[in-house]
């Protein structure tokens, strides 16, 4: 993704203005939501945008902003994952990673489940 950004000289030089396309630091992420929180979110799959070099704990405080349903579901006030919640990016668990200190990259796909219990 590009961006356009234009440069004015300061007003002691010749007047000058000028465009310059510089790349933007944006990635997008695929978000997928499981049981309760597919219901908080009102999709399965979500296509997010997110700033380079974000870490799996910023997507879920942005989660958590976005939704009223995901408030106070996805990360403590620590900023740590809550209890048996399960996040995998690509598939693998973030815990077995860097936790919530997990970079993400464009393209990555981050699946969101949460605790579950039952059995007889």
């Amino acid at each position: 993704m590009w961006a356009v950004r234009a440069i004015v000289t300061p007003p002691h030089c010749a007047a000058f203005l000028f465009t310059l396309a510089v790349p933007t630091a944006d990635m997008d992420l695929q978000l997928r939501f499981f049981a309760t929180f597919r219901e908080a979110v009102g999709q399965k799959t979500l296509e997010h945008e997110f700033e380079d070099g974000a870490t799996v704990g910023d997507v879920l405080l942005t989660l958590e902003s976005e939704y009223d349903g995901l408030e106070g579901q996805l990360l403590d006030d620590q900023g740590e994952l809550q209890p048996n919640l399960n996040i995998l990016k690509n598939g693998r668990e973030v815990l077995h990673m860097e936790g919530p200190e997990t970079v993400m990259e464009d393209g990555d796909k981050l699946s969101i489940f949460p605790p579950v219990a039952g059995g007889a």
